[in-house]
């Protein structure tokens, strides 16, 4: 419900819908010469024009496209999903947990952790637009401004200034006034780098489990035994005994508390 203000956006595509549509029409002419024509606009000529149905439908589905990046490039998700994949390959399980355990639980973490910044996109922005309170363009800035404190509380100084120097921002420019080209990738690459960091903490406890094992199986003369067989349960067993979920995913929340 709270993103269905990004729906809206589909209005950004009427243009070149309408272009589209105005550069096939001679084929569908050559095509079908007595058959009725689809009605681009409806309303009347006072300005009140307004898209028809099937239009309108295209345009929709259209901007729902774009709903992967955003939930991409501009929230945690990228930073839970690639810590949560580097924590199964540090256990040594293959697909436990699989795929799709993977993504719901980085989607429900990524939903918690954005909680405080989609509750105020909806009170500030869509909220005021449902009510035609407020114009389209006025809402869309008013979406833009928690989603880019988000971002700006956990991009790096060092990333942002990459990016700026590639933009060619001038001299001085904050990151709070810099354009959304420049903050989403400094974002996620700040976001990747964070990842990384949180991953090789994870890898380090499984790492010394299987130089261990792999030692005493050396010292047996098992040579044709695999370590990493051998790890396995004790990997396990560890991360239960620890508690490893709870340590994981708290430490993953309180990373976005900054």
């Amino acid at each position: 419900m709270r993103l269905g203000f990004l729906a809206s956006k589909a209005h950004w595509a009427a243009p070149a819908a309408a272009l589209a549509a105005f550069c096939l029409m001679p084929a569908a002419a050559w095509a079908q010469t007595s058959a009725p024509s689809l009605p681009l606009l409806v309303g009347s000529g006072s300005g009140g024009n307004s898209f028809s149905v099937p239009i309108q439908t295209l345009l929709f589905f259209t901007a729902l496209s774009f709903l992967p990046a955003i939930l991409l490039m501009m929230t945690g998700f990228t930073r839970i999903v690639i810590v949560l994949s580097l924590m199964r390959q540090a256990l040594g399980t293959q697909s436990a947990p699989p795929n799709q355990v993977i993504i719901g639980l980085s989607l429900f973490l990524t939903l918690f952790v954005m909680g405080p910044t989609l509750d105020r996109v909806y009170q500030e922005a869509y909220l005021p637009y449902s009510k035609n309170t407020m114009q389209f363009e006025e809402a869309v800035k008013k979406a833009e401004a928690p989603m880019r404190d988000f971002m700006v509380r956990q991009t790096r100084q060092t990333d942002y200034a990459l990016f700026a120097r590639l933009a060619k921002l001038e001299p001085g420019t904050q990151i709070e006034d810099a354009p959304f080209r420049v903050v989403v990738p400094a974002f996620v690459i700040s976001e990747l780098k964070t990842a990384f960091q949180i991953g090789f903490m994870i890898f380090i406890p499984f790492l010394i489990i299987d130089m261990v094992v792999s030692s005493i199986l050396m010292s047996l003369g098992m040579m044709m035994l695999s370590p990493v067989l051998v790890a396995l349960p004790f990997k396990i067993m560890l991360f239960v005994l620890a508690d490893g979920w709870n340590l994981l995913v708290g430490s993953l929340a309180a990373s976005f508390a900054i």
